[in-house]
């Protein structure tokens, strides 16, 4: 089978209900990113910041994968399909991706302070005063200023892609664009987004939402 990679990011899932973080109405106009995604913000404020990702918990829990997610799920019919995902979310796993790496952690899940053990909760709220061994209990995310500890795998899975697809990103946020400078120069690049994408790489661009962008991609592989 072909190696098929998809670089997913949350052009996907905002059609599931989740909210991006960019657009207009979007999560930081109503949080400032200082105040909830930095690890200065988890030592200044950690009651704030964990209540910030309760609520998003709970949002996703009451949101279901959409057909751009289940699309890619009929592919592995025909192709070794890999997702390198930049969102935080579950929704590739829900929709049945049997490969999925997760860029940026994962919404589900709580670590200690150095992210070398990591717990699955589930959508169930914690609070500030929840321990890992001894050390506090914090999400799962990668926050601005740390590193992407997934990122050498993800450029791994990226070098052996026959095809190579991008979903949902404006290819704005780094290390996770920086993928594309890791694609076999004979591998076909497809990028699936509504609103034009500035790349340097040659693509085959559909210019459609993440659910009629995949399905037109299936009819374009198959």
């Amino acid at each position: 089978m072909k190696k098929l990679v998809v670089l997913s990011g949350a052009g996907i899932s905002a059609e599931s209900g989740i909210s991006t973080f960019r657009d207009s109405g979007g999560l930081w106009d109503q949080y400032r990113i200082e105040d909830v995604a930095t690890p200065e913000a988890w030592q200044r404020n950690p009651e704030l910041v964990i209540d910030f990702y309760n609520q998003r918990r709970a949002q996703l829990e009451h949101c279901k994968p959409n057909k751009a997610h289940i699309g890619l799920v009929a592919l592995e019919k025909f192709y070794e399909v890999h997702i390198v995902t930049q969102n935080v979310d579950n929704f590739h796993e829900r929709a049945g991706s049997s490969n999925v790496l997760h860029l940026h952690g994962e919404l589900t899940k709580v670590c200690n302070s150095d992210k070398s053990q990591v717990i699955d909760i589930g959508y169930r709220n914690t609070t500030s005063e929840e321990k890992i061994n001894g050390t506090p209990m914090r999400p799962f995310i990668v926050w601005f200023g740390e590193a992407v500890l997934a990122m050498d795998k993800a450029i791994q899975i990226t070098q052996m892609a026959d095809i190579f697809v991008v979903i949902g990103t404006s290819l704005n946020v780094y290390p996770a664009a920086g993928l594309l400078d890791y694609v076999k120069k004979d591998c076909p690049i497809y990028l699936i987004d509504p609103n034009e994408v500035i790349t340097k790489k040659e693509v085959l661009f559909i210019n459609k939402g993440a659910s009629e962008g995949v399905s037109e991609l299936i009819n374009l592989l198959l």
